[in-house]
């Protein structure tokens, strides 16, 4: 390039020193032209064969930028698994929802009519009374917001929404907001519709169950992944593999009939299976709302188990969420993000003597019908009192069990010595229960002094959480067969293929003889007269119950804090042949709210709903075990 420059000065410069005539110079600078001109073609031919010949120019592939004007591809979504109850009623899916917005912009306007008007398609102000009722009618939208929102109309806002609300709306609700605004001649409501998952029952074990949103809120084609509960933990096995599609386009770039070719298939997501019962979990949802709208207590959790394979039928916490509105999560930090059953450990209280009494009976250490003073009890220079100051006198250690003596316990923790730790182990407490949920807590035992070993007899100086109560429970209701927690039957694929979770035996802590006995002790809770602690509360209609009370005061911040307390129950029944096991918790409940009532309004609804339906309930373990040895 630096030649082809200077060519025109060594021209100048040649005819200045030859001074050539006129003819002759314009002989030579043709010549010099031509040959100029052939130099740069010859170039240009050269750049054109290297061109064609490798494919590149630069760093750019001319093959990868005619496929990319030429051939297209995009990607095919794979269907998320489906979360079904243990019936095969489906719990959460893959749907399409709904937002709803208003149109207040007076701008827009219909196509003329043969009238020359044009159809006002926004919300007119005479309308924003009945837009009110029927978004809170049929999406409970208060009607202040809504007012609130369309007056903003006057302020030159063009669209406004109605909050969490107002999205994720189903079809069929989506059909009736708009069946009654064409009712009242209503227009400037519409709808975006977006892939979804969807909650039909919507708040039902949300926490147990989980809830999906997308990966990126800004591009759904990175589609969704799991947040909690069960849509977290199997998360990987909905999600499935996404497949990819190729074909040709035109010079408009516009796909090409015929050219579809799959370069990929789509791999759905697997089904997970639950254990959970839609009847029973519906209903304890209802009973768990019942109690915490009326006495607002801090938090309740219930279950109801199978006694014999640790099958969870229904589990529900307050407060909770909904995982199709997302209502309740808008909070923060103050909203319900744990799973109290498996997140956050507590101090059980009376419930865990029944563990305390059947380790004593394993190791021979139980006389059931030797006495002891009640009301108070020295542990090196620490005072430890029973929940009536001064006590009932003497009384036998069954009939202190009974009447949930805090020193009763503690005698039969010193003649235990360290067989109770040992039994705590065995019980699996401190222990993690392998849920899968995320975040599970192990719990922690107080071992360190003589007095933090004394307390543990009587359920303090131990935090737990249900789901370690619950699979101690199941020992004591299973001949001394203890049982994992269990949620999840099985997993299916879109082939058929399945995987058997199932009931899971996680260790025998004591003997079937021991587990009869401890069952017998728990029936004087409901049953004495004078001694129980239950009496007349958690009695079941037609049914024998064993059942233990709790009241734990609560340890917070470093130190037991006056006045409030965890109030629970377990109930194991039917006590000769145990088939479910009921536990709720109730944590700081009103001061004078009546906590015993409180906790039986669900613990007994829920046993005798369980226990009046259990001809379908067997009907169902049938099934299950010939699936199971297929």
């Amino acid at each position: 390039m630096i030649f082809l420059k200077e060519i025109p000065n060594y021209v100048k410069k040649h005819i200045k020193e030859k001074k050539l005539p006129a003819s002759e110079n314009r002989y030579r600078f043709g010549s010099l032209l031509i040959l100029l001109s052939g130099l740069i073609f010859f170039f240009f031919i050269v750049r054109f064969v290297y061109i064609v010949s490798v494919g590149r120019v630069g760093t750019a592939s001319l093959n990868e930028k005619t496929q990319q004007l030429y051939q297209g591809s995009s990607v095919v979504k794979a269907k998320r698994g489906t979360i079904y109850d243990r019936n095969g009623e489906p719990i959460a899916q893959d749907a399409t929802s709904y937002s709803l917005y208003a149109v207040l912009d007076k701008k827009h306007l219909g196509i003329a009519q043969s009238n020359g008007k044009r159809e006002k398609l926004y919300i007119q102000e005479k309308s924003i009374e009945d837009v009110a009722k029927v978004l809170h009618k049929i999406l409970g939208i208060d009607k202040k917001l809504v007012r609130k929102q369309l007056a903003q109309g006057k302020n030159g806002v063009k669209q406004v929404e109605f909050g969490s609300k107002g999205k994720n709306i189903s079809f069929a609700k989506k059909q009736e907001i708009e069946k009654a605004l064409q009712k009242s001649q209503i227009k400037g409501i519409y709808f975006n519709d977006h892939p979804a998952r969807m909650y039909k029952n919507e708040v039902f074990a949300s926490h147990l169950i989980g809830y999906a949103r997308f990966a990126d809120e800004d591009n759904e084609e990175k589609g969704l992944v799991g947040v909690m509960g069960l849509e977290q933990a199997y998360n990987k096995e909905l999600s499935g593999t996404d497949g990819k599609v190729v074909y040709q386009k035109n010079n408009r770039q516009e796909r090409l009939p015929g050219t579809v070719v799959v370069d990929k298939e789509a791999v759905d997501g697997k089904d997970v299976y639950t254990t959970l019962d839609t009847g029973m979990q519906i209903y304890l949802e209802d009973l768990m709302s019942q109690v915490y709208d009326e006495y607002q207590p801090e938090g309740i959790t219930a279950t109801l188990m199978e006694a014999k394979t640790g099958n969870i039928l229904a589990a529900s916490q307050r407060p909770t969420f909904n995982p199709q509105t997302k209502e309740g999560l808008e909070g923060g930090e103050s909203a319900p993000w744990r799973n109290l059953l498996i997140e956050e450990p507590f101090e059980p209280g009376s419930t865990m003597k029944v563990f305390t009494v059947a380790s004593a009976i394993d190791q021979g250490k139980f006389d059931q019908n030797a006495g002891f003073m009640t009301g108070k009890i020295d542990v090196d220079g620490t005072p430890i009192n029973d929940h009536i100051i001064g006590g009932r006198g003497w009384m036998s250690f069954r009939q202190g069990f009974a009447w949930s003596s805090n020193v009763g316990m503690v005698h039969v923790e010193q003649n235990m010595g360290a067989g109770w730790q040992e039994y705590l182990k065995r019980f699996k407490f401190g222990q993690s229960t392998n849920s899968h949920l995320a975040n599970e807590n192990a719990g922690l035992i107080q071992t360190k002094t003589s007095v933090d070993r004394a307390m543990t007899s009587f359920g303090q100086a131990i935090s737990v959480t249900n789901f370690q109560m619950l699979q101690g429970f199941t020992a004591i209701a299973n001949q001394g067969k203890m049982m994992k927690p269990n949620f999840v039957d099985r997993i299916e694929s879109s082939t058929g293929k399945k995987k058997m979770i199932g009931p899971q035996q996680v260790g025998q802590p004591i003997k079937s003889s021991t587990s009869k006995e401890v069952l017998d002790m728990m029936t004087d809770v409901v049953e004495d007269e004078n001694f129980g602690t239950g009496y007349g509360v958690y009695n079941i209609d037609g049914y024998r119950v064993s059942a233990k009370t709790g009241t734990a005061q609560i340890f917070e911040n470093g130190r037991y804090i006056p006045g409030h307390y965890l109030q629970s129950v377990v109930q194991i029944a039917p006590t000769e042949h145990p088939e479910y096991i009921v536990y709720v918790t109730i944590k700081k409940p009103a001061v004078g709210a009546p906590a015993s009532k409180m906790v039986a309004t669900i613990s007994n609804a829920m046993l005798k709903r369980a226990l009046d339906t259990d001809v379908s309930h067997l009907h169902t373990k049938v099934k299950y075990q010939k699936e199971k040895s297929k």
